[in-house]
């Protein structure tokens, strides 16, 4: 599909920094597909003042692209030919740790993207319950696969809230999106107006101006049809590079005890989260009680209460070409795009928010 440009005033309003009150967020998220999706859904939902959550929806998630590749690098190891880039890649590091635990690649299970779809659900109003927050008419399934080709409209409830949201009320939708953008993309293919009506706030990838292939992010690579409409369509975009802008903001297994456990429920289910990481185990973590994790996705959160915490400077969408590099071209409409965070400054809002609603 060819979208036309949105008018220059218009794409200016919409990536304008957030200001004067509580924004109207959806927040399109993979919830169960590791622990940082938690935190920020909680820490939205504890934030009234700077955004109001009408939706929260749910999206495929699966590693199982990873397994070909990992299986290709575990017999490039054992037939001699580990220094074959092509064959062994990232995963040297991954199977290296298998191995030291006594595992093998193929004794690891992936989830396909509809159950993690559905996890994601699950998981989504386990926050709620968790704070005490009713779920009914505010959780809604996405899509069960991937886009097959550029103009695959994905149905699902996810896309048609998108829409029925964005048409709602004359302030602008924004949506933070936490995963693969499956159901934006196709709410943009179905109701392509609604361009006029939302913001995507989306984390994922290296910036626009690194020169490395984008592969490694999972929000990215596993619906890359998705991915390119998101940079293509001329959608308002404030664009939040997971490498190495969301990747500071890491946070210790002390921290969680001294600041998170004990805040009511929501806390101890997010330190339980930390503790039982289930990417620990599919990675094969060791020493997992000095080591950090990252909490990627609350980039989204911090840039709406306040975007001083994640600066942000306004740059050309870039082109994501067959082989998942970023090209430039400064014919293409603006984007927003993240080169820093305030770590601290975002952990502790966080903090106090869950210290504040535990009492």
């Amino acid at each position: 599909m060819s979208f036309s440009p949105l008018p220059p005033a218009l794409m200016q309003d919409r990536l304008s920094l957030p200001h004067g009150g509580p924004v109207r967020l959806l927040i399109d998220t993979d919830a169960a597909n590791e622990i940082d999706d938690q935190f920020a859904i909680a820490w939205a939902l504890l934030s009234p003042e700077h955004m109001m959550v009408e939706a929260v929806t749910a999206v495929p998630f699966s590693f199982a692209h990873h397994q070909p590749e990992l299986l290709a690098a575990e017999r490039a190891l054992e037939e001699g030919t580990a220094r074959d880039e092509h064959l062994v890649g990232g995963f040297q590091g991954w199977l290296d740790r298998l191995h030291g635990q006594g595992r093998r690649a193929a004794d690891l299970t992936f989830v396909g993207p509809a159950e993690g779809m559905d996890l994601s659900y699950a998981e989504i109003c386990t926050i709620y319950e968790k704070l005490g927050i009713p779920a009914d008419g505010k959780v809604f399934q996405g899509a069960q696969r991937y886009m097959q080709h550029p103009e695959d409209v994905v149905a699902s409830d996810a896309v048609d809230t998108i829409i029925r949201l964005a048409k709602t009320d004359d302030a602008p939708l924004y949506i933070a999106a936490m995963g693969c953008v499956t159901n934006i993309a196709s709410a943009l293919l179905k109701a392509p107006e609604i361009r006029e009506r939302i913001v995507v706030i989306w984390t994922s990838a290296y910036p626009s101006s690194a020169p490395h292939c984008n592969r490694p992010s999972l929000n990215l690579v596993q619906d890359v049809h998705a991915s390119r409409i998101i940079f293509d369509s001329g959608v308002p975009h404030v664009y939040l590079p997971g490498y190495h802008v969301g990747a500071q903001l890491k946070i210790s297994r002390p921290e969680m005890a001294q600041f998170v456990q004990g805040r009511g429920a929501i806390g101890d289910y997010l330190y339980h989260l930390y503790t039982h990481n289930p990417l620990h185990d599919m990675f094969a973590i060791s020493d997992r009680e000095r080591r950090t994790w990252v909490i990627w996705d609350i980039i989204n959160i911090a840039w709406l209460i306040n975007p001083d915490w994640v600066p942000t400077h306004l740059t050309q969408s870039p082109i994501l070409d067959a082989e998942l590099y970023w090209q430039r071209d400064a014919n293409r409409h603006q984007m927003r795009e993240a080169h820093d965070v305030q770590r601290d400054e975002i952990f502790l809002d966080f903090y106090d928010k869950l210290a504040a609603a535990a009492t």
